[in-house]
């Protein structure tokens, strides 16, 4: 083998030359900020994040890093020395270097140099210099190093992402878990506070009015002028026995642990129907059954807050409140004929954060929104209701 003169190129070094060229142009048009097609090269950095989740044995991987290196050489010879392969010889390398390291990748590019020297000898090359052979391998090598380093920063940032994704995932898990236990212990609290109302201050209060009446049933008697007076005390006290029962409902529904959501809803329904003079309907299917508890006070809460800012800010004479099954999906609606939600509110109330607080907790969705013209809907969705 004889050296030839650097000045003499082959076609297949005019074709190794162009190829060096323009990866030269590639990065030089990179660092300058102009774009040279850049969408293909782009969609293949995004899709190198996958290849980390590939996994090969080296034994695996030498056997097919091999076995193309040597069709790439057979089809090298096929096409004789003027066409030269030498660019899909970066195909093997790019395996070996990517899923392998780079010693192992430094190793197929020797193999690759000895398979395309033989080829085209066996091909009938004239004469074959060490300058091309040297240029060759100097290139395979740096592609080899680089595209090693590549793959080795890809796993790395794919092994932090992993990382982070599993510690915020923690993270979501323990928030919600607090979540749950702050509600629990919220309804727990709601609960006392009822009961305490109506055992206590309710109890006291019935008392005080029964001795009311008493006082004026004895006054009507003896026909004293301030029977009148006791009359407007029993009305009194008696108003403040249902402000106390009211108190309490407002607290927890006593029907909703006894005999379920509907029943609470309904009479919902008919003690806004009773104390505001507003029409206020329930249209629910009575086989309905939630099960879980949370999820039952969650939607309760929801309802009756709902109702209350129909109530006071709506301004409506209308209510409905349906709960109905859509699909595998168990839905909570309340429509009203008020003055309406705004298209783009300026910012939400303490009222709508707490109904979309106590969807989250139960696992649903919440969804406000003009009715039409005139009035607001408000949805509650919850998921996979059947599964519960």
């Amino acid at each position: 083998m004889r050296f030839c003169s650097p000045r003499r190129v082959t076609h297949g070094q005019n074709d190794f030359a162009f190829f060096l060229l323009l990866k030269v142009l590639v990065t030089v048009n990179g660092a300058t900020g102009q774009i040279v097609r850049p969408s293909v090269f782009d969609r293949v950095i995004v899709n190198l994040r996958d290849f980390p989740h590939l996994k090969f044995s080296r034994r695996s991987l030498a056997i097919a890093c091999l076995i193309l290196t040597g069709v790439i050489g057979y089809v090298d010879y096929l096409t004789g020395y003027e066409r030269s392969l030498l660019l899909f010889y970066f195909l093997p390398i790019s395996l070996a270097a990517w899923f392998g390291n780079f010693a192992f990748g430094i190793a197929i590019v020797v193999v690759c140099v000895m398979v395309w020297v033989l080829s085209d000898l066996a091909s009938g090359i004239p004469a074959l210099g060490f300058w091309n052979i040297g240029t060759a391998f100097a290139s395979y090598v740096l592609f080899a190093g680089v595209l090693s380093k590549l793959g080795t920063l890809v796993r790395e940032l794919d092994r932090r992402v992993q990382e982070r994704t599993a510690a915020l995932e923690r993270e979501m898990a323990e928030h919600r878990r607090l979540d749950q236990d702050i509600a629990r212990v919220a309804d727990r609290e709601r609960r006392r506070l009822g009961h305490d109302l109506h055992d206590s201050l309710g109890q006291h209060l019935t008392g005080a009015a029964l001795a009311a009446q008493v006082l004026k049933e004895k006054l009507a008697a003896r026909s004293a002028p301030e029977t009148g007076e006791a009359e407007k005390l029993v009305r009194c006290v008696e108003e403040g026995i249902d402000l106390t029962r009211n108190l309490t409902r407002g607290f927890f529904s006593p029907e909703l642990d006894a005999e379920g959501l509907i029943i609470a809803l309904q009479h919902l329904a008919e003690t806004v129907q009773e104390r505001f003079g507003i029409n206020c309907v329930l249209d629910g299917d009575e086989s309905i059954r939630v099960h879980d508890s949370t999820v039952a006070n969650q939607l309760y809460q929801i309802a009756q807050e709902a109702v209350t800012n129909s109530v006071k800010h709506a301004a409506a004479r209308q209510i409905d409140i349906r709960l109905a099954m859509n699909g595998p999906e168990l839905c909570l609606s309340i429509i009203d004929d008020g003055v309406g939600f705004p298209d783009k509110p300026r910012s939400e109330g303490l009222g709508l954060r707490l109904m979309r607080h106590s969807a989250a907790l139960s696992g649903a969705t919440f969804d406000v929104r003009r009715n039409g013209e005139n009035g607001t809907i408000a949805t509650c969705s919850v998921k996979h209701f059947e599964l519960q």
